[in-house]
């Protein structure tokens, strides 16, 4: 069987994104595995080679004509924004025209894109968007450990409204999914409570009992294995996690904290529910060391690994 090719977009060019992108294809172990191109302004591509890794010869899709003197390193810009936007819908069409087996994000800033004048929330919800999907959820893995969320990039004050019975049910069935795919014959999965103390039995809002909880109840009649809702700050210990395959949590910082602390180098991002395989890493641009070739490539690295092995068994499954 050939190696799975992947789509490696490089992110916004005044981040970290091309300098982490270019030092993790001289991982000899990583690029043997897997044929990696690097999508992207093909300048910036060979300008971050010149400096950080000079000795690989990366094969690139140009997808912006974006120059390296266009931009300021650590400086957000509508340019950048833009070649970012352009990157990943150049990367993802790719994918879902079968020319890659999957796309593999470098970090986004979305203020920039949106001051290019495209409105951008994410990549999650572009992506999803370009494969025609609307059931899909952002997950957060790392090892055993894997978080799904109920909703993600909205504001806090509307989470409560968009936390349904069935939403909770479709994330708790595609995070055990999650699971299973990478050899957990029966995944535990635990819920998160949405209000503190998973509401207080309703003195602490009501939503627990009248969404969460039918919810549950509605899952493990399908047979399988949830449980909750527990309170979120205690959730994520050593002791309560571990026992756990899988948990679905009812917003963005209510996972997001607990997950960068302790696999914060680590991390993977995936979209789960697309037709097609896509991860990235699980931080930002991080503007303040940008081109500085101290970025720490760890996040990227389980991200490409992730995708890897991912593609691997989408293709021994339709051999």
């Amino acid at each position: 069987m050939s190696r799975p090719v992947i789509a490696l977009s490089v992110g916004d060019a005044a981040g970290i994104g091309p300098e982490i992108a270019v030092r993790v294809l001289s991982d000899r172990t990583l690029v043997s595995s897997a044929d990696i191109r690097l999508y992207g302004p093909e300048s910036i591509i060979c300008e971050a080679v010149r400096r950080f890794a000079p000795s690989i010869s990366p094969e690139i899709v140009n997808t912006a004509s974006l120059a390296f003197r266009e931009i300021t390193p650590g400086k957000r810009s509508a340019s950048a924004g833009k070649a970012a936007y352009d990157t990943i819908v150049r990367a993802t069409k790719d994918v879902i025209a079968g020319n890659a087996d999957a796309i593999v994000t470098c970090p986004v800033n979305k203020a920039a894109i949106n001051e290019s004048g495209i409105p951008f929330t994410g990549h999650t919800e572009l992506i999803a968007e370009l494969c025609g999907t609307r059931n899909f959820a952002m997950m957060q893995s790392a090892g055993n450990l894997r978080i799904i969320f109920v909703t993600t990039h909205i504001a806090l004050k509307d989470v409560a409204a968009h936390v349904t019975r069935e939403r909770i049910a479709e994330v708790a069935r595609l995070v055990a999914e999650a699971a299973r795919a990478e050899g957990v014959e029966h995944p535990r999965i635990a819920v998160a409570g949405l209000n503190p103390h998973a509401g207080e039995n309703g003195h602490m809002g009501t939503e627990d009992e009248t969404i969460v909880k039918p919810a549950i109840a509605g899952l493990t009649a399908e047979g399988m294995a949830v449980s909750g809702p527990y309170p979120s700050d205690t959730l994520f210990i050593d002791a309560i996690r571990n026992s756990f395959d899988g948990i679905v949590a009812m917003y963005h910082d209510q996972g997001h904290i607990p997950f960068k602390m302790l696999a914060f180098n680590c991390g993977v991002n995936s979209t789960m529910g697309l037709p097609i395989i896509r991860t990235s890493v699980d931080h930002g641009t991080a503007f303040e060391i940008a081109w500085r070739g101290t970025a720490d490539t760890g996040s990227l690295k389980a991200a490409l690994t992730t995708a890897i092995k991912r593609a691997n068994a989408k293709r021994k499954r339709h051999s």
